[in-house]
C-alpha cells in the first residue's frame, strides 16, 4: 500500500511465554485518522510501542513511512525539566529546536514554559507530551490514550488540536483509546483489539451502530471521557 503511513502485517509480540499481540494487521493511510480501541490489557500500548521500536516483535512486519511521533500513555515527561526543555527533547534528532510554533498551536502552555513539568496539572502535562511529539515534525502521530485521567473540557481542546493538524497539515493519526465515543467522533475508521487480536474493523459510523460494539464500548462508564 504505497499511501500507507503505517502498515502492520501479522504482528506477533510476546512477553516471555505470554502473547501480547497475536498476528495483528492494520494500516493508516496518508492524511487519515484511525482509531484503535479496546479494553485494558488488550495490547493497544504494546502495538504502539512496537511501532516506536520500544518493544521487539517476535514476528510479522511493520512499515512506517516518514517520521513517527509518539505521545505515550501516562505522558512520561522529565519532571525535573521545564516545559520548554521537555519540548526541545522532542527535537533531539533535529537541528530545528524552535518551540514557538508549538506554543502557537497550544497557547495554554505559554505561561508555563519556564515551569517544571511536575508542577503542571494533568491536562497541561498531556499538552506538553503532545507538543513534544510534534517537535519531531512527524508525518504520522501515534497518540496513546489521549483522554486518560483528563477533564472533558481538556480532552475536547486536545481533540480539536489533533483534528486541526490532520485537517490543515495532513498529519496522519493513529489514536489509541479506551474512550470509544471520542475515538469514533474523531476518526473515520477504527479497529477493535481484544486479547491481542483484531476482532472487528471498519468505518467508525458502522462500528458505532454495531450492537456488539455499542454494548461493549459505548455504554456505562465509556459514555464520557475518562
Amino acid at each position: 500500500m504505497i499511501d500507507a503511513m503505517i502498515e502492520v502485517r501479522g504482528l506477533l509480540v510476546r512477553y516471555g511465554s505470554a502473547t501480547a499481540l497475536d498476528r495483528v494487521s492494520l494500516t493508516v493511510e496518508r492524511g487519515e485518522m484511525v482509531a484503535l480501541i479496546g479494553p485494558n490489557g488488550a495490547g493497544k500500548s504494546t502495538l504502539v510501542n512496537a511501532l516506536s521500536g520500544i518493544v521487539r516483535p517476535a514476528g510479522g512486519h511493520i512499515v512506517v513511512r516518514g517520521r513517527l511521533g509518539h505521545v505515550p500513555e501516562g505522558r512520561q515527561l522529565f519532571h525535573d525539566l521545564t516545559v520548554d526543555d521537555n519540548l526541545m527533547l522532542g527535537a533531539c534528532r533535529s537541528r530545528d529546536r524552535d518551540t514557538s510554533w508549538v506554543y502557537d498551536l497550544l497557547p495554554g502552555l505559554v505561561r508555563t514554559r519556564k515551569q517544571r513539568a511536575d508542577s503542571l496539572s494533568g491536562g497541561e502535562q498531556q499538552m506538553v507530551a503532545f507538543g513534544r511529539a510534534l517537535m519531531s515534525r512527524p508525518d504520522v502521530l501515534a497518540v496513546d490514550e489521549l483522554s486518560l485521567g483528563l477533564a472533558p473540557i481538556v480532552v475536547a481542546a486536545l481533540a480539536e488540536r489533533l483534528a486541526q493538524l490532520n485537517r490543515e497539515r495532513g498529519l496522519a493519526v493513529l489514536l489509541i483509546e479506551q474512550n470509544a465515543r471520542l475515538a469514533f467522533d474523531l476518526c473515520s475508521r477504527a479497529y477493535v483489539l481484544e486479547a491481542g487480536r483484531i476482532v472487528t474493523e471498519g468505518p467508525s459510523a458502522h462500528l458505532a451502530n454495531s450492537a456488539a460494539v455499542a454494548k461493549a464500548y459505548l455504554g456505562g462508564a465509556l459514555d464520557e471521557p475518562a
